[in-house]
């Protein structure tokens, strides 16, 4: 196990109705928000309504900010930060899933800094304060609600890049099951391995022994892997929702990466589908976490072996473990697939005429690699782009 140091300050207040609950935690940082938003869901389920009621109950005054689109664009950060500072607003709160709280954090983030917010995605300029976040979840996928990690795409380029600080831990987080309900059957199918992916990012490691961890990685992908049919086929069904919501959680808190330090390749190689393409990053991981798992078993087959025994219940070959973390990936697919999700790049229309561009994107035309666990550079990216045609 590698040293390391593991502090969440975010607090999580967890359970049916807690969105009544904002305006406290909100007036405990500020008396004056900016109120962050996507399409018009929240509006038409209520839950806007709910959230400034309770705001206004305990006297804190908002400006709102909606229109927050999927893969999150900077314009809109630099909007939203412009808006922060002329209204002196105090704490950003986002209402959404993964792109309205990334989107947060990024204003948060460039509030208090004198130059541009990309210069932070760019590595050319490093944190020293942000704006306090609060987040009302709604859709249980990035894990942002709880993690250090915003992700946000240029326009200019159509650049998806991610930072990671200790400031972006948002302060509160309010998670109610029950706003999960009304999720479309994509969004939910998306969530899923997105949820799934935070874990297998965690799970693929040089670092031993891991086993702790391990075992909590595996315990939670055996909790969704069991759930997710249940709300597919059953919405409101709140127990199932609950324990989907916290694993949402968990998988990217960083506490299943103590101890170890996860590989983060599989999510480099989405982000150049997803800002190149505008498909949800969900979707995205579906198509390359496999693709990626087929490239990269050889690195450690015994690692993927395990996976494949301990996780979908196939028979450990232990003289021919190949042939069990091989049959580990296939039940991967087949399980996405029964989700309702394609695992090829042609499942969502993409051939291959732009996998040089992504891959020179990925790798800085050819100067840097991604990953840990596996390095990954553009030719390594275009083996895995054409793997997942």
């Amino acid at each position: 196990m590698d040293d390391f140091v593991f502090q969440n300050t975010t607090k999580i207040i967890f359970g049916r109705g807690v969105e009544a609950k904002v305006g406290v935690e909100a007036r405990a940082f500020a008396t004056r928000v900016l109120l962050l938003y996507g399409g018009g869901s929240v509006r038409k389920s209520g839950l806007l309504d709910r959230v400034a009621a309770s705001l206004k109950e305990a006297g804190v005054s908002f400006v709102e900010l909606g229109g927050i689109l999927p893969n999150p664009r900077l314009s809109l950060v630099r909007e939203g930060i412009e808006l922060c500072r002329r209204e002196k607003a105090g704490l950003v709160l986002a209402i959404g899933g993964g792109s309205a709280i990334d989107s947060a954090k990024a204003i948060a983030l460039g509030v208090p800094y004198a130059g541009d917010v990309w210069d932070f995605f760019a590595g050319k300029a490093e944190a020293k304060g942000a704006l306090p976040v609060g987040t009302v979840l709604t859709i249980p996928a990035a894990g942002s609600e709880a993690s250090t990690a915003t992700v946000i795409t240029n326009e200019d380029g159509m650049l998806k890049r991610g930072f990671n600080s200790s400031f972006l831990y948002p302060r509160f987080s309010l998670l109610n099951p029950e706003l999960a309900f009304t999720l479309p059957r994509d969004q939910v199918a998306n969530g899923i391995a997105d949820i799934m992916s935070h874990l297998f990012e965690r799970y693929f490691t040089d670092s031993k022994p891991v086993e702790l961890t391990d075992r909590l990685i595996e315990a939670t992908l055996r909790t969704v892997i069991d759930l997710a049919p249940k709300v597919l086929s059953k919405p409101d069904d709140y127990d199932a929702w609950a324990e989907i919501m916290w694993a949402g959680t968990i998988a990217h808190n960083n506490l299943l990466n103590t101890g170890r330090v996860g590989d983060w390749g599989s999510h480099d190689l989405e982000h150049e589908l997803s800002s190149a393409y505008g498909i949800a990053h969900g979707a995205g991981l579906a198509v390359v976490f496999p693709a990626w798992m087929k490239y990269s078993y050889r690195h450690d087959v015994a690692r993927f072996a395990q996976l494949a025994a301990r996780v979908w219940g196939v028979d450990h070959a232990y003289f021919d473990p190949e042939r069990s973390a091989l049959a580990g990936i296939a039940r991967l697919e087949s399980y996405w697939l029964s989700l309702g999700l394609s695992v090829r790049l042609s499942g969502l229309g993409i051939g291959p005429g732009r996998i040089p561009e992504m891959a020179d994107k990925l790798s800085d035309m050819g100067r840097k690699r991604v990953g840990n666990f596996m390095k990954v550079g553009k030719a390594e990216a275009e083996a895995i782009y054409a793997l997942a045609l």
